[in-house]
């Protein structure tokens, strides 16, 4: 890095040489006005100083290629040693990457895997090896992790809030079900409905009944909210034990619940707040000990939020608790929109605090309405607001061209100026991250155009 006054600089310009202001990474392209190749990695920028968090949130408009740099991200971290996580991923898009990489990947659905939303995953080996204050500690992460993502799950079936007693039946519940060190077996929905249909004396004391009948109408509500999730839509998914693992050792894991894609929204809600809290004991585990880095990658996050009031804080507590500083997450959207959506104004409220306190923006092609909203998360300067406007104009009528926006991207961090990059994928990418193979094979009976 050199300084010199604007007289003295003027007369090298345009530069022949690379200024060498690229930082360090995966790369992911190169500099649109320099041709400096331009790499992230969150992490890196963490210890040297560059950002105070490693959250990132990526948008831009549909077809701009957003899961693409995504894709080249984790690819370019897999090979730098860390283990990408997908939790949820509903278009199954993440799928053949993982395979390629050699990571495992479980299907979610009726007729394939199955996922007990209140499996500890391989934290219950953590906590099986722990001793002392971290046992202690651990199992109470696990324990607030499972109450948080019953009451998560409530709300979703009922599509409203949980009341304080319902809450405080769900932790007595959920305690009969575990033993206090949470080395007993890994309990079931249909395990805490059978302790809220059976009482024990506990459960009187909370809903301040007399009699068994008494107590049957103070907790009607739970008991068929719960019901709920083991019959009809939902039967077969969340209420009974786990047929996935976690590899510790894998270079990525997905949880594909594609399968799912075309279900009401409160099934699809429910099976990403529960792989997100599977997926956090995975991350929790991974990083004990040896720090080893996770990429985890949330998409189309704000689909499930959008269900019910309140689920917006329910997620972040549980994908929140026992996170670790080895871990980099990536939010991807395609409008703020996503977050006007969402049911109340504390949901909202809080959903741009969450966007907010991620330290890396990386932005793709959006109209202008899209870049206004964008400056309550990250300052654009009228350059770079013009440039992702830019962007985002139509293509021409003329066959065959790209989008003007396809693999541009600017990298935000706090209010230094942004990094416009161009991302060329190779051939074997080129298969890899396209997301439109759909659009790609001729319809049946299609004849050539």
């Amino acid at each position: 890095m050199w300084q010199a006054t604007t007289s003295q600089v003027c007369g090298l310009f345009p530069f022949a040489v690379a200024g060498g202001a690229a930082p360090r990474g995966a790369p992911v392209g190169r500099h649109l006005h320099t041709g400096e190749p331009v790499g992230l990695d969150p992490a890196h920028w963490l210890r040297t100083g560059l950002v105070s968090n490693t959250g990132m949130w990526i948008q831009g408009q549909p077809g701009i290629g957003k899961s693409t740099i995504v894709k080249r991200l984790l690819t370019g971290l897999v090979a730098f040693g860390a283990t990408a996580v997908i939790p949820g991923d509903v278009k199954g898009e993440y799928t053949p990457l993982v395979d390629h990489l050699g990571g495992t990947v479980w299907r979610l659905g009726r007729g394939l895997h199955s996922l007990n939303p209140l499996d500890a995953g391989p934290l219950r080996a953590a906590l099986a090896a722990a001793i002392g204050t971290e046992r202690a500690q651990l199992a109470e992460t696990i324990r607030a992790r499972r109450l948080s993502l019953l009451e998560a799950l409530v709300v979703i079936a009922r599509r409203g809030p949980i009341t304080v007693t319902e809450r405080r039946l769900l932790d007595t519940a959920l305690d009969h079900t575990t033993t206090r060190d949470g080395a007993g077996a890994e309990p079931v929905i249909p395990d805490i409905l059978g302790v809220l249909t059976s009482p024990p004396t506990t459960l009187l004391a909370v809903t301040a009944c007399d009699t068994d009948a008494q107590y049957r109408r103070e907790a009607r509500e739970l008991v068929n909210t719960l019901a709920l999730l083991c019959s009809g839509g939902m039967r077969g998914l969340f209420d009974r034990a786990s047929t996935v693992t976690a590899d510790l050792d894998t270079p990525a894991l997905s949880l594909d619940i594609s399968a799912l894609d075309h279900d009401d929204d409160d099934v699809v809600a429910a099976a990403m707040l529960s792989a997100w809290a599977w997926a956090a004991g995975v991350i929790t585990a991974t990083t004990l000990g040896e720090r080893r880095t996770v990429f985890r990658v949330q998409d189309e996050l704000w689909r499930a939020l959008r269900v019910a009031p309140g689920l917006v804080e329910l997620s972040d507590r549980v994908t929140r608790l026992g996170r670790s500083r080895g871990e980099i997450s990536a939010q991807v959207t395609h409008s703020l929109d996503d977050l006007a959506a969402l049911p109340t104004p504390e949901d909202r409220a809080k959903a741009r605090g969450l966007a907010g306190r991620n330290a890396i923006t990386v932005l793709g092609g959006m109209n202008a309405a899209d870049l206004d909203r964008l400056h309550t998360i990250t300052p654009l300067s009228a350059a770079e607001s013009q440039m992702v406007r830019g962007w985002a104009a139509p293509p021409t009528w003329v066959p065959g061209q790209l989008h003007p926006g396809r693999g541009k991207y600017l990298i935000k961090s706090g209010g230094r100026t942004g990094l416009p990059i161009h991302l060329t994928l190779t051939r074997d990418e080129l298969d890899l991250y396209n997301t439109d193979h759909a659009w790609n094979r001729p319809l049946t009976g299609e004849k050539t155009r």
